[in-house]
């Protein structure tokens, strides 16, 4: 089984992708999709979309485990993060991929048995998991291979 994690945003959307085998998790690839300041929201949109469906395409995971949105203090920030997340699931939608959704304190609880656990505490779960030597940078890509890895876990693949 391969999953495709990610971590949406409009600046900066993570993935991650690993394969289960045996219940256990390796890594196949993982990174960002960035998109530059100050661009339109369309422009930036379309971006995530093209490259999005790129990595699909030269990944070919099985299904997609994606963060839901959490309470956002900006909202002009928050709608934004929305649009490109509605982005991501049509990508995938298109690419007719089962989506799975987890919620970030799901995400914390499933990697690290707390909801509430710090970012150092997940970068290291993430490691742990897939028994790299270093945490994977930058942090989207990290939290997207969280994604992933807690799709897995709690599906039991």
């Amino acid at each position: 089984m391969r999953i495709l994690g990610i971590d949406p945003g409009t600046g900066i959307c993570g993935f991650g992708v690993i394969d289960i085998k045996r219940n256990k998790p390796s890594l196949v690839d993982a990174g960002v999709i960035s998109t530059p300041p100050h661009t339109p929201l369309p422009d930036r949109l379309e971006d995530i979309y093209n490259s999005l469906s790129e990595i699909i395409d030269t990944d070919k995971p099985d299904v997609v485990s994606i963060e839901k949105l959490f309470f956002m203090q900006n909202i002009t920030t928050g709608i934004s993060v929305a649009e490109a997340r509605g982005v991501c699931i049509l990508v995938a939608k298109q690419k007719k991929l089962p989506i799975f959704e987890y919620s970030p304190n799901e995400i914390k609880k499933t990697m690290t048995g707390y909801g509430h656990a710090d970012k150092k505490q997940m970068q290291e779960m993430v490691r742990l998991h897939l028994k790299l030597d270093t945490v994977p940078k930058p942090d989207d890509a990290a939290d997207a291979l969280a994604a992933a890895i807690c799709h897995s876990l709690i599906s039991k693949i």
